[in-house]
């Protein structure tokens, strides 16, 4: 059997799993959508998010891209958080890494990877801000998990730097923010950084909005 065909056999299954514990699992689960978290993480294979958090359908808005960076030209990921934050009106943003990240692994080293080379630039930018705390860990191993816990801390200051995030903050006082880092090795999410509605960012990212007009 050829492998793909598993995938849509291993489809009616999970049909029939489903049904056979509620008939209108499907009916109601395609109604709507009013997830509370969307979440920010990485295409990594073996990072499954409704998985590892136990949500269900609906309860998750996700966005993935390699090793889950939050980049101020990237219109995906932009389009994502706004939709996220002033339509589905999400009360948390989480960005989760994961140790073994690929993408990261890759941007400690010096070979050309081609295009790609233009999206591991960032990572490589975080390594720079914090070369001394890096180089200072002799450990290869443990130098890499440390980059993948700052390349989250970084995503998360990002995600505060955007106008959409901060005008958010300042009419509504949501969403709090989440860097999170999922280790493969023991199933276990850790928590990094939180970032509370109208946290303090540097002022040069701080972005001034006029008062609604009252009708």
């Amino acid at each position: 059997m050829e492998s793909y065909r598993k995938l849509l056999l291993a489809n009616k299954a999970f049909v029939q799993d489903k049904v056979g514990v509620d008939p209108n699992y499907f009916k109601n689960s395609a109604v709507d959508q009013k997830p509370e978290f969307l979440w920010i993480g990485c295409s990594d294979s073996r990072v499954p998010a409704e998985d590892i958090t136990g949500t269900q359908p609906g309860e998750l808005f996700v966005h993935r891209n390699v090793a889950n960076l939050v980049i101020h030209t990237d219109f995906n990921l932009l389009s994502v958080l706004q939709y996220a934050v002033e339509v589905l009106q999400v009360k948390h943003v989480i960005v989760c890494g994961h140790f073994g990240c690929g993408g990261v692994k890759n941007a400690m080293h010096r070979k050309d990877l081609g295009l790609i080379n233009k999206w591991l630039r960032h990572i490589k930018d975080t390594y720079r801000l914090y070369s001394r705390e890096l180089e200072a860990i002799p450990n290869t191993e443990a130098r890499f998990d440390r980059l993948v816990e700052l390349n989250v801390i970084e995503q998360v200051q990002n995600l505060a730097e955007t106008s959409i995030v901060q005008h958010a903050w300042h009419l509504h006082g949501r969403p709090e923010i989440h860097g999170w880092v999922y280790d493969m090795r023991t199933g276990y999410l850790k928590e990094l950084a939180r970032m509370q509605p109208g946290a303090k960012i540097d002022d040069i990212y701080t972005f001034e909005f006029d008062e609604p007009s009252e009708q």
